[in-house]
């Protein structure tokens, strides 16, 4: 499906493992993606060169910034098809990796992906707004990440309730970040988190990638987070 030898060298150029198990995985990860593209929506980028930079390389750039330790727990916030969850778990099979999504048969893909590649990964269908104010699921977490379009405002309400106090939500944004950090600062500073790094990069294609570092220093206070209606029409801001 990818091209073996162009993942590796892909990897490696940017500093992250790259040896050949973790692209043979990836390699079967993409042939199962491409197979089950054809018969639901997961993704629109299907193409071999496509799935190694903006799937795989896009995903696997979490590492360059944040190292979890070993036997972290991780939640993957509205993962869809896998991603940045399932690159991580290949990638660092000591971790706990918890993918959640809205949408079933994104998780029946999962779940297919989970036994093919020998993946010990939680799948969870569900709301992130109200999973997030469960016992079993809230401050639970060494680390939240999405990879998604939704405003870091919104993101942050969804995400860092998940979070315990002193671990990290790492969020997977892309270009242009300064109006839309500054939009969420009051945000983030409401569900506990405070901003502890912006790293910018560039994929070999041009596109531009902003993955930020919010550290969780204080517990989520128990209104949060709200339900959808109210975070979409009464977003956090400082008033």
């Amino acid at each position: 499906m990818i091209d073996l030898v162009r993942m590796e060298s892909l990897l490696s150029g940017y500093g992250l493992p790259s040896d050949p198990a973790l692209c043979e995985n990836l390699d079967r990860y993409g042939a199962l993606l491409w197979e089950w593209n054809q018969k639901m929506n997961l993704t629109a980028i299907t193409d071999p060169e496509g799935m190694e930079v903006k799937h795989f390389l896009d995903s696997l750039l979490f590492l360059k910034v944040y190292t979890p330790k070993e036997g972290s727990r991780l939640i993957d916030v509205g993962t869809g098809a896998g991603f940045p969850g399932v690159p991580l778990a290949l990638a660092r099979r000591d971790l706990s990796v918890t993918l959640l999504d809205s949408l079933n048969k994104r998780l029946l893909f999962l779940e297919a992906v989970a036994k093919e590649l020998s993946l010990s990964v939680e799948r969870i269908h569900g709301r992130a707004e109200e999973l997030g104010r469960k016992e079993e699921y809230r401050e639970q977490f060494d680390c939240a990440t999405a990879r998604a379009v939704a405003h870091l405002r919104e993101l942050s309400e969804y995400c860092l309730p998940f979070v315990r106090v002193g671990g990290a939500f790492v969020a997977l944004k892309g270009p242009d970040m300064e109006t839309e950090l500054l939009e969420s600062r009051y945000a983030i500073e409401q569900m506990g988190g405070e901003v502890e790094s912006i790293n910018e990069f560039s994929l070999p294609d041009g596109s531009k990638r902003t993955l930020l570092v919010l550290r969780k220093n204080r517990p989520t206070p128990t209104k949060y987070p709200r339900n959808a209606g109210k975070i979409k029409k009464e977003p956090l801001i400082r008033r």
